[in-house]
């Protein structure tokens, strides 16, 4: 059975979208015949090693400054990846996972893919060019990796500005368990919120991610009492924690409900009329994908791997980034058309089985790693 080491700088118990997808494409990717670790760093008050879901996870030394923390991470797991010797690593980002990774090709001969998890402004090759000598990392990069896994037009675009052959650039999107979020009945919705607390009958939009700048949640209370003045039954629900959750508290008004972190977000979702998503930058958002496989319609501003997914009026709404009149317009059109709603939100969820299962991105990882190894 090959073996594959996932390199990513967080694990579980840390729940980003990069974190996610690892932990659930893991034991997907067993189901192919692939033994499969996760190499990552510790963090104070979890082990050095255990087993997660039956994946083993190797945490690794990386501690002091942001740049010696890097440096000890990668020489920490080139060493653990020596004494593991997999038939694959599979690095995910394009910073010190893909370092770890290549240096240990140099030694041991196994091929390397890196997955790039976000691109634009704060993206992995943007980061990578302001680092000291980027531009000679990633021609390194370059000749050194066998396949740069992008999960968006946008990446791909990035790395082909860069000289990254078209037969190394394989788009493998994101992936959501369609099982788990799966739409819900009218009388399943009312039961979903009664349980959590919510108005019955109002309409409930909801955001569900980190509280970052980025994400422009802000934006939302900017616009929200006008919303409120023309759909006076609109509730907006923010699911998350993050820097600027104090911020935003400061903000809040009537109709806002803060929830904080959950590990359940598939009921609030279920319990929602619209999924919105003002973000400046994105990767391609593993909550948008929930939204749309439960079957509620999404309004997201249309930048990173958004408009790979959403088709504007078919199976979701695309407004510009940073513009709070199209926001306003966006959330006033979408909550006063019930028949609209529902075609969106029935779409999204067909949009979803269609390409974006879990099950769909394990078989065309598990196909693209029998091709690297298949010479071998």
């Amino acid at each position: 059975m090959p073996r594959v080491a996932m390199v990513i700088q967080r694990y579980y118990p840390h729940v980003g979208g990069a974190e996610i997808q690892v932990q659930q494409l893991a034991p997907r990717l067993k189901a192919h015949s692939f033994e499969v670790c996760v190499i990552t760093r510790h963090e104070p008050g979890l082990s050095h090693f255990e087993m997660v879901e039956g994946i083993p996870v190797y945490r690794l030394p990386s501690f002091g400054p942001k740049e010696m923390a890097a440096v000890l991470f990668t020489g920490s797991a080139v060493l653990q990846l020596g004494r593991l010797r997999p038939d694959l690593v599979h690095a995910h980002e394009i910073l010190s996972p893909a370092s770890a990774a290549v240096l240990s090709k140099r030694l041991h001969g196994h091929p390397v893919v890196v997955k790039l998890l976000r691109g634009g402004f704060l993206g992995d090759v943007y980061k990578l060019k302001r680092r000291p000598f980027g531009s000679q990392r990633l021609r390194g990069l370059s000749r050194e990796v066998d396949a740069f896994v992008v999960i968006s037009r946008e990446i791909e675009g990035e790395l082909a500005q860069q000289g990254i052959p078209a037969k190394k650039r394989i788009i493998i999107p994101n992936g959501v368990d369609t099982e788990r979020f799966t739409p819900v009945s009218e009388l399943q919705k009312i039961q979903i919120r009664t349980e959590l607390r919510l108005p019955l009958k109002a309409l409930i939009v909801v955001y569900l991610g980190r509280l970052v700048e980025e994400k422009h949640t802000d934006y939302l209370f900017k616009v929200w009492n006008d919303v409120r003045l023309a759909i006076p039954d609109a509730h907006l629900v923010i699911v998350g924690s993050g820097p600027e959750e104090s911020r935003l508290k400061e903000l809040s008004m009537a109709g806002v409900l803060f929830v904080g972190q959950s590990s359940d977000t598939v009921r609030y979702l279920q319990a929602a009329d619209l999924f919105v998503l003002p973000s400046s930058t994105e990767g391609l958002s593993g909550s948008l994908l929930e939204a749309m496989s439960t079957g509620i319609p999404v309004l997201a501003t249309s930048v990173g791997g958004t408009p790979d997914v959403i088709q504007h009026g078919l199976n979701g709404y695309l407004i510009p980034s940073d513009n709070l009149n199209r926001l306003k317009q966006g959330l006033q059109t979408l909550l006063s058309d019930n028949d609209l709603r529902m075609r969106l939100g029935s779409n999204a969820r067909l949009r979803i089985l269609a390409d974006y299962s879990l099950d769909q991105v394990a078989e065309r990882l598990a196909t693209l790693y029998h091709r690297l190894l298949e010479p071998r």
